[in-house]
Order: C-alpha cells, then structure tokens, then sequence
C-alpha cells in the first residue's frame, strides 16, 4: 500500500494550491481519506477529511480556505487550498482510516503517505 502526495511548493500570501494523494496497492474507495500538516517544530496536526460517501471535515483553522475532495475511481484525495497564510506553511501528508467516517486524531489513520512541502511567504 502507498499514498502518494503532490503538489507542494512556494505560494505567496494568499495565493493558492491543490495538492493531490494518489493510493495504490489497493483501493480505499469506501474508507476515510484525510490530511494533516506539521509545521517547522510542531506536532502533526489534522487539516480535512473525506469519507467514502462524501462526508467531510476540517480543522478550524481552514474552514472556508482549503476543501478536501475525492475521485472514489481514482482513490486520489485532493486538497485546494485558497487565501494562503504563512502560518499555512507545513509538511502536509495524506493519510486512510479504515472507517466509515471522518476522522480527526492521527490516531484514528491507518495507512500513511510521505508528504509534501508547502511553504507561504509573506
């Protein structure tokens, strides 16, 4: 199993970007897909979550900048990210629960991918 994320770089301040998670090795069509993100010296900590169904979640942070999606035929998550803030900047890594519902704990994921970069400058 490998979750595979993409679409990391440079952005300024308010500036936007989607990052995508591809799984292979088997599909998670009816599982949980989320991201987290961990800043320079921080924990990681949870960004959004997508259930199978559609069901979805965000930490309070983003709520109204970054939406979480998914194509079910692809197991591919996505997140677009809109009105970037430094403080946005992060490694920000994919992640499957095997459950029904969005999950919010680290805890909670199963399955984990590398991450990708994600800097906002001011």
């Amino acid at each position: 199993v490998q979750l595979q994320a993409s679409g990391g770089g440079l952005v300024q301040f308010g500036g936007s970007l989607t990052l995508s998670c591809a799984a292979s090795g088997r599909t998670f069509s009816s599982y949980v897909m989320g991201w987290f993100r961990q800043a320079p010296g921080k924990g990681r900590a949870f960004v959004a979550a997508i259930s199978g169904a559609g069901s979805t979640a965000y930490a309070d942070s983003v709520k109204g900048r970054f939406t979480i999606s998914r194509d079910n035929a692809k197991d591919t998550v996505y997140l677009q990210m809109n009105t970037l803030k430094p403080e946005d900047t992060a490694v920000y890594s994919c992640a499957v629960a095997r459950s029904l519902y969005p999950r919010v704990s680290v805890n909670e994921y199963d399955y984990w991918g590398q991450g990708t970069l994600v800097t906002v400058s001011s």
